[in-house]
């Protein structure tokens, strides 16, 4: 098993994310708040996400379906996590929090497709068939 762990920005949040699975493909989300916080993610089963200080300090952003829940520290305003629609068997892990990875070094993440999913125009102006979400 390999442990990961980080941290929000103060540390009042730490995370701990314990699998035998890469974090990778890395990838970025195209979704209006997705796109507006620009976190490089990686991905891993939610049951490896262990939240060991700050329960208390997380905050949840839910808009849209409600399905996706994005948790940030409410004291540095960063976030750490989130838990996927659709697939709520995986997580969203910020990679920027992960110790000792650099988020600079990667150049090849996949771009997601989220902005398909969302009735709020993204920064673009992109928007989704409302039929469809």
């Amino acid at each position: 098993m390999t442990v990961y762990r980080g941290a929000c920005h103060c540390g009042d949040v730490r995370i701990e994310v314990d699998t035998d699975e890469p974090l990778d493909p890395y990838f970025r989300c195209n979704c209006s708040l997705c796109s507006r916080k620009g976190a490089l993610m990686g991905q891993a089963p939610r049951r490896a996400l262990r939240i060991v200080a700050g329960l208390d300090a997380l905050s949840v952003y839910r808009w849209n379906t409600m399905e996706a829940a994005h948790f940030f520290c409410r004291r540095c305003g960063i976030y750490t996590h989130h838990v996927m629609r659709g697939d709520t068997d995986f997580i969203g892990i910020n990679m920027a929090c992960v110790e000792g990875f650099d988020v600079f070094a990667v150049t090849n993440g996949v771009v997601g497709a989220g902005a398909k999913l969302s009735l709020v125009a993204g920064p673009g102006g992109e928007h989704a068939d409302p039929g469809k979400t």
